[in-house]
């Protein structure tokens, strides 16, 4: 088997590390155990090689023999077809798995990464558009607390949807914005003390610690 290939920057600025999205796929690729090596690209200038695989000169992308895929969830469900580890095996627990994955990207996050982004520049005075933004996260947190509540995992066993899921909500706990959601908290709580997780981070923080 292919060595598959996860390429990241290989430096970025202290206040995304640990957050920046090369950490779903290394959680991933550890949870199934399947065999990887990481490559690097610079983080300033991104050249035409960089654009050519990632057209929005972000990280990471996966290499999987002469395939390249980018976008942190369709490289997740790309590895859910290798993997029981990361998608269920039955055609429910599937859908269940790839209904949530979506929902973790296109539901919350799309409310919690501009809420992040006033938050990281301390921008949340009182203003219309931070409690705008305020109000739309809470609106889906306020949905995801019941789901939660309910369940260990989204799709009954972990599965790559726990990864984007947990990913996502635990940037918004880095500004304590899961206060009042116990669920939500909890959730993230039991997915980051996953060893799978632990050494991802730990990896991750490695990576770019050496690049000082």
């Amino acid at each position: 088997m292919v060595d598959l290939i996860l390429t990241t920057f290989d430096w970025v600025p202290e206040t995304p590390r640990g957050y920046v999205r090369d950490i779903r796929v290394r959680w991933a690729l550890e949870e199934a155990a399947l065999p990887y090596r990481v490559q690097s690209v610079p983080f300033r200038p991104r050249n035409a090689e960089h654009f050519a695989h990632q057209p929005f000169g972000q990280v990471p992308w996966l290499t999987d023999g002469d395939i390249s895929i980018f976008e942190s969830g369709a490289i997740l469900l790309h590895l859910g077809e290798r993997s029981d580890a990361l998608m269920p095996a039955d055609p429910r627990g599937r859908s269940e798995a790839v209904k949530w994955a979506f929902a973790a990207l296109n539901s919350v996050e799309m409310a919690s990464l501009p809420w992040s982004i006033f938050a990281f520049s301390g921008d949340t005075g009182d203003t219309p558009g931070w409690k705008r933004l305020d109000e739309f996260l809470k609106a889906r947190l306020q949905h995801m607390e019941p789901v939660l509540a309910g369940r260990e995992w989204l799709a009954g066993s972990f599965s790559v949807a726990d990864i984007l899921m947990a990913d996502v909500l635990r940037l918004v706990d880095r500004f304590d914005g899961l206060a009042g959601f116990s669920a939500c908290r909890d959730y993230v709580a039991r997915a980051t003390a996953r060893p799978s997780f632990v050494k991802a981070h730990a990896d991750q923080m490695a990576h770019f610690a050496a690049a000082d």
